[in-house]
């Protein structure tokens, strides 16, 4: 069974998952939703679950640099318990401070251009965030 990775923003979900073993993650999407609007992505998330046989739910949590938790680290929180109780899955939340940066400096470092790196940064967030959880199991 597969675990997913998600950087979720107020635009757009990225979406990671990990290999059948759990070592690696992988970037597979970005979701357009619409905090506003109270749309949320759960149906495609729910059809990338049943798709991919996952187990586990990884999702971001943009902590402040001082550990406390803000006004986005709380919208993601209730998104992660909206997940739950829809998907009945175990849902962790990770610490994800830093990681659009660091998919940032990979992008530069590998010369993708400005438009390119727009439409693929909260993928490579949501496999960064992944990657780091299934790091830290081994």
């Amino acid at each position: 069974m597969r675990v997913m990775g998600l950087d979720v923003g107020t635009k757009t979900v990225g979406v990671a998952v990990s290999d059948e073993l759990g070592w690696t993650a992988q970037g597979l999407t970005t979701l357009k939703i619409n905090e506003e609007e109270k749309e949320f992505g759960f149906a495609e998330i729910g059809e990338i679950i049943k798709e991919q046989q996952v187990s586990k739910i990884v999702v971001g949590l943009p902590k402040n640099m001082n550990n406390t938790i803000g006004p986005r680290g709380e919208a993601c929180q209730a998104y992660a318990g909206e997940l739950e109780k829809l998907f009945s899955l175990p849902v962790v939340l990770w610490d994800e401070r830093l990681t659009t940066m660091a998919a940032e400096r990979v992008l530069l470092e590998a010369d993708v251009s400005r438009k390119k790196r727009k439409k693929v940064i909260d993928k490579m967030a949501a496999t960064l965030i992944l990657q780091g959880f299934l790091d830290s199991k081994f």
